[in-house]
């Protein structure tokens, strides 16, 4: 991961942003010697969303069998037809 100082992004935005989409690889900004934010590529971000929320997903399935918030397989169905396959 490549690490940049803000007045480095300040006075170099353009360059970093170019070598951020050839490279996809992400930049640390860093403020008074501390990490500030990350710039990464639109796409690694979006993606990223993407497999969060799967793994949000999986997550709180999860917590619902913990929970033991189940159904069968049939129960299911008789739900699904019920609400949306009138």
């Amino acid at each position: 991961m490549k690490i940049e100082l803000v007045t480095t992004l300040k006075r170099q935005a353009t360059k970093i942003l170019a070598e951020l989409h050839e490279t996809k690889e992400p930049v640390l900004i860093t403020e008074h010697g501390r990490p500030s934010a990350y710039l990464v590529d639109p796409g690694d971000y979006e993606l990223m969303q993407r497999r969060l929320a799967i793994m949000e997903g999986i997550a709180r399935g999860e917590r619902a069998i913990a929970e033991g918030r189940v159904m069968t397989h049939e129960e299911a169905v008789a739900k699904l037809k019920s609400k949306w396959l009138k």
